[in-house]
């Protein structure tokens, strides 16, 4: 049978289109789902999208586990990132030759989400909060995970969460509120390198909505996205995501709407029901017989998705990749790229001169940390786990603490006490000992120390103790402990909110908090006491604190803080009371806080992987040079950072880029175990380019790493500018006393700002900064330079609509959609909200303004210039009593105003949505 679109050497636009030739439309709608319906008569096998590895292959059995993704940028280090993915890749074609269903070659990474703020509790899963570093991590990950082939895909790397999407907290039900600079300066650009590489191939969109629109029914998928992808982009959704759109979100009236205006935004694959395809592909079928849906508009999904398929080589005869086994899983050189990776990752934040340790003769390794290694959601099965017990125990001798208070725990006297198999916990004669782990947050676990096995709840219910700690996505080993009169306390089951009480002899689960039983806890060893004890007789102490990647901050919740565990802060500083010679090492997703400053040494890193311990052992004895840098700001306190929900880094002065206080630890901070002098700034502009060089020595007697970074600031403007924005790094390796020189090349074009008087980036006419360091904190070097750019007019009223949304400034408004397929619009949240529209061009008088709008009560629109109170009003509009969608024009004449003035537009009511406005001039 003569099949074209199985012979390679023909044009992949051919081939495609021979396939989808033959395909009925039944065929077709079956390639609509995650899991692709084979086609026998054809010879199309199943195909399925969505495999994690995110840092390593996941969910499917051991794996080698690499550091997490911050942890990875964090190496400053993106061929190293790279050669991440392309390990993982090879592991991913490893179980998937031998389990075609299980593992499918669609992988679901990298994440490119900015890391806006440290609460959100995916924080471990991106790259940084800028979103220049995101885009040179993600694109070196997906390189990797694609592979070196130019034609082929080892496997097809999808970028994630498509947009706007840092907080857990109502994630499906809450809208980012993305003005257009945040859009096009903040959050697109971690999407646009890797896709104009060609690294990723595929795009999941977020639970969230955008300015008032499901993210899932996003313009900007087919608008954007797709403009910048270099080839065919396949876009999933995320797990059930398409039922929000008439579920939790009520967007739409029904699903086959929902679904009909799902796949004309840009969706390909629904990710929904899991494996049961047929209710999804029947809501798309009836959105076909009700003329919502056009075959040809399936016909694109369905070459986007079959693009995929044949870019991965499945109608070829042979691919480069088909020898690949199961014997490159955990095989030896990923092992060591594992511990190089780690290693490289961490970073050491403050260090008085006590490390690197030399003659370290006992080591105490001290905390709840110190002993064991931590897989979260997105992390593969770990082969075999090096933790920093067994790290340092391979160098010196080693004692342990893990410096948690041992409790008993009664009811009325009777003690409570733990099943030997596991089982029931119920009361007893004879006081069980409970071990108290406090992971913040007011989230605590109880291990029972007879089984050595964490208090769960089963599926009745009922209190066990099953479990080797808190694990799987509903995470049922956790609880708050609430007080009561007389020094007792209850439970709360933190994962279903409800209260522990006595059930005869045994403990179960009830609604009512009146039923809780009251505990009495009794402290038998305090963990602090306990470490403070063993620390006394050691050299060198080692507390590793830090987080569970499944408590107090993952998928489905944010951090409300980041405070360290008081309990593992208390073990901290009663170490450090007893031995002067005190390291804290934190392993965490994301940055923390601390009370007591004045430590030796910190180090950080995220969790490490199965080389952790490895790795921690050469950094802190010295066999490497600390190269980890910080690719966030660590805040001093939770109370300096905006809303959680406020996405307007410019307004909010967010991130490193606009923050102007005082941060505990600098984007870019990390030291290293020598020193490194900056000398011979030079800087040129020619050719639209920018040239800027300099020489780092290192000054010290150890060989080491330095990280240079540049900034650049915008001295004079139109618009608030960042104060520092990072342009490019090197990564230099200096010999004692030994000098390099670091180039970097800026494209003129990437000092670009977005323009929202003309909707499109503009390079000002203006004076820059250069800034050359160790860090954003961290300046050695400076040089000023100017560029030959535009001179942004006036606004020229007259000249036709302006968009509400591309206002300067604004108070008491939201953003929202206009319409229900494209278009951004303001509301208003308050009475007396406005919006600013600066420097704005009346001509020689304005004679009336029509305003597209519309008032949930009604209200009224006035216009003022120069001030939002006490400006001369030009302008009342009455605003019809509608729906959010339903815009209606509103004219009405204005006062004589001619010039040029800042044009205040005055929301008298909130609940108004206004979309456009535009002037006519004086006839």
């Amino acid at each position: 049978m003569n099949q074209p679109f199985r012979d390679p050497e023909l044009p992949l636009a051919r081939r495609i289109a021979d396939l989808q030739s033959r395909l009925t439309l039944p065929e077709k709608l079956g390639l609509l789902h995650q899991y692709h319906a084979p086609v026998e008569r054809l010879g199309l096998g199943a195909f399925r999208t969505g495999t994690e590895a995110l840092h390593g292959l996941a969910w499917l059995g051991p794996a080698t586990v690499f550091p997490q993704a911050v942890g990875l940028a964090s190496t400053w280090d993106p061929e190293l990132v790279r050669r991440v993915g392309e390990a993982t890749s090879d592991e991913v074609l490893a179980f998937h030759h031998k389990d075609p269903a299980g593992a499918g070659r669609n992988v679901w990474a990298p994440v490119v989400n900015p890391l806006r703020d440290p609460r959100w509790g995916r924080n471990e899963e991106g790259y940084s909060e800028d979103p220049w570093l995101t885009g040179v991590m993600a694109t070196a990950y997906a390189s990797g995970l694609r592979g070196s082939d130019p034609t082929l895909l080892k496997t097809a790397p999808t970028l994630k969460h498509f947009l706007g999407y840092n907080n857990e907290t109502d994630r499906c039900v809450t809208s980012s509120n993305l003005p257009p600079r945040v859009l096009h300066e903040y959050e697109l650009p971690a999407y646009r390198p890797a896709l104009e590489h060609g690294a990723a191939v595929a795009v999941m969109p977020s639970y969230n909505l955008v300015n008032g629109r499901p993210a899932h029914l996003s313009p900007l998928i087919n608008e954007v996205l797709r403009v910048w992808a270099s080839d065919d982009l396949l876009v999933v959704s995320d797990a059930y995501a398409p039922g929000n759109l008439t579920g939790l979100q009520a967007y739409h009236d029904d699903l086959p709407e929902a679904y009909a205006h799902a796949i004309k935004a840009g969706l390909d694959s629904f990710t929904q029901d899991d494996d049961r395809a047929e209710a999804t592909l029947g809501h798309i079928r009836e959105a076909l017989e009700r003329g919502l849906l056009t075959e040809a508009d399936v016909d694109v999904a369905v070459r986007h998705a079959l693009s995929i398929r044949f870019r991965l080589g499945e109608f070829d005869p042979a691919t480069p990749y088909d020898d690949i086994t199961e014997e490159v899983v955990n095989c030896p050189e990923h092992q060591a790229l594992a511990r190089e990776a780690a290693r490289r990752s961490i970073v050491l934040l403050r260090n008085d001169g006590i490390l690197p340790l030399t003659s370290a003769g006992r080591i105490a390794v001290i905390g709840q940390l110190g002993d064991t290694l931590m897989e979260d959601w997105y992390s593969g099965t770990l082969p075999y786990a090096v933790t920093a017990r067994a790290g340092l125990a391979e160098r010196c001798e080693t004692v342990f603490c893990e410096a948690v208070d041992r409790v008993t725990l009664a009811v009325d006297g009777a003690p409570v006490v733990a099943g030997l198999d596991g089982g029931a916990l119920r009361l007893g004669t004879e006081a069980d000992r409970f071990d108290l782990f406090d992971w913040g947050g007011g989230s605590y676990a109880l291990r029972a120390v007879a089984t050595g096995r964490h208090l769960s709840v089963d599926d009745d219910g009922l209190l066990v103790n099953d479990q080797p700690g808190p694990n799987g996505w509903e995470v049922r080993q956790t609880f708050r402990m609430e007080d009561r009169p007389r020094g007792a306390l209850a439970l709360r089951h933190i994962s279903t909110g409800r209260y522990v009480a006595l059930d005869g002899e045994v403990f179960r689960l009830v609604d009512d908090a009146d039923a809780a039983v009251w505990l009495t806890m009794e402290l038998v060893v305090s963990g602090a006491e306990a470490a403070a004890a063993l620390a006394a007789t050691a050299d060198v102490a080692v507390v590793v604190v830090g987080d569970h990647p499944l408590v107090n901050g993952r998928e489905t919740e944010d951090r409300l803080d980041l405070a360290l565990p008081a309990a593992q802060e208390a073990v901290v500083r009663a170490v450090r009371a007893a031995n002067p010679r005190t390291v804290m090492v934190i392993s965490s997703g994301y940055p923390v806080t601390w009370a007591d400053e004045d430590l030796p040494a910190v180090l950080w890193s995220s969790h490490g992987g199965q080389e952790y311990g490895h790795a921690l052992a050469e950094v802190l004895f010295g066999d490497a040079d600390p190269e980890g840098r910080l690719t966030q700001t660590w805040y001093r306190s939770a109370s300096e950072l905006p809303d959680l929900l406020d996405y307007d880094i410019i307004a909010a002065d967010a991130t490193y880029q606009y923050y102007r206080g005082t941060p505990l630890y600098p984007f870019g901070h990390g030291l290293s175990y020598t020193g490194f002098d900056y000398t011979g700034l030079t800087v040129a502009v020619a050719d639209g380019t920018v040239t800027v060089s300099a020489t780092v020595t290192n000054t010290g007697s150890r060989p080491g790493v330095e990280v240079a970074q540049i900034y650049t600031h915008q001295q004079r403007s139109r618009v608030k500018q960042p104060l520092r924005r990072l342009r490019g790094f090197a990564k230099v390796r200096l010999a004692p006393g030994e000098s390099g020189t670091i180039t970097s090349v800026l494209d003129i074009r990437d000092l670009a700002f977005w323009d929202v008087t003309r909707g499109r980036p503009v390079v000002e006419d203006a004076p820059h900064k250069i800034m050359i360091g160790r860090s954003a904190g961290d300046i050695r070097l400076c040089a000023a330079f100017h560029v030959d750019g535009e001179h942004i007019p006036p606004r020229a009223a007259l000249a036709g609509p302006i968009s509400a949304v591309d206002h300067d400034e604004y108070d008491a408004v939201t953003f929202v959609d206009a319409a229900k397929v494209s278009g951004d619009a303001v509301r208003s949240t308050a009475e007396g909200g406005w919006i600013l529209f600066r420097s704005v061009d009346l001509g020689t008088g304005a004679a009336s303004c029509a305003v597209r709008a519309a008032g949930t009560e009604g209200g009224v629109i006035t216009l003022r210039l120069d001030d939002p109170l006490y400006g001369p009003v030009v302008g009342a509009l009455p605003v019809p009593r509608a729906g959010r969608h339903d815009l209606a024009e509103v004219r009405a004449g204005l006062a004589e105003a001619g010039g040029v003035h800042d044009l205040y537009v005055v929301f008298e009511n909130a609940g108004i949505t206004l979309a456009t406005l535009a002037f006519e001039g004086v006839a």
